[in-house]
């Protein structure tokens, strides 16, 4: 059975490293420019500022899905904050039924908890999942590019 939880970085961190790197071999557009070599000091940092929120799918205790959310002041609009997906992934074989539509409405659910109006959340040109954006309601708000130098 699957359970949807918040948790903290030490918990997720000693069992996210099979995914992590599933994740980045299925979406890194520049491995040559990036490695996979996540810094665990800052992720650590967000977390003790009330920054950091993962919310996480575990088929038992097998971590199988995750949704991480940074908070930061919003430089456009002094006073607000931004709820923005930092690294969301499920893995292959659970990429079936509704499992990533509750990861996403569990996510959604504790952020609105926590007094955030929106969510930002950014998707890959490798893997694209708008039809699943759309039909959670997301709309399309930029275009992101990227230019290797």
């Amino acid at each position: 059975m699957l359970k949807y939880q918040q948790e903290f970085l030490y918990d997720f961190k000693a069992d996210v490293g099979d995914l992590l790197q599933k994740d980045y071999e299925e979406i890194e557009h520049n491995k040559e420019l990036r490695n996979l070599d996540p810094d665990w000091d800052i992720y650590g940092i967000l977390e003790e500022q009330g920054s950091l929120m993962i919310f996480t799918c575990r088929d038992g205790l097998k971590l199988v899905g995750y949704f991480v959310v940074v908070t930061t002041p919003n430089l456009h609009s002094k006073g607000s904050t931004l709820a923005v997906a930092d690294v969301i992934f499920l893995d292959k074989e659970y990429r079936v039924g509704l499992t990533g539509y509750k990861l996403f409405k569990f996510a959604e659910d504790c952020v609105r908890k926590d007094g955030f109006k929106s969510l930002h959340v950014t998707t890959t040109e490798m893997n694209p999942i708008d039809p699943l954006m759309i039909r959670l309601g997301y709309s399309k708000i930029e275009t992101k590019y990227e230019k290797v130098l």
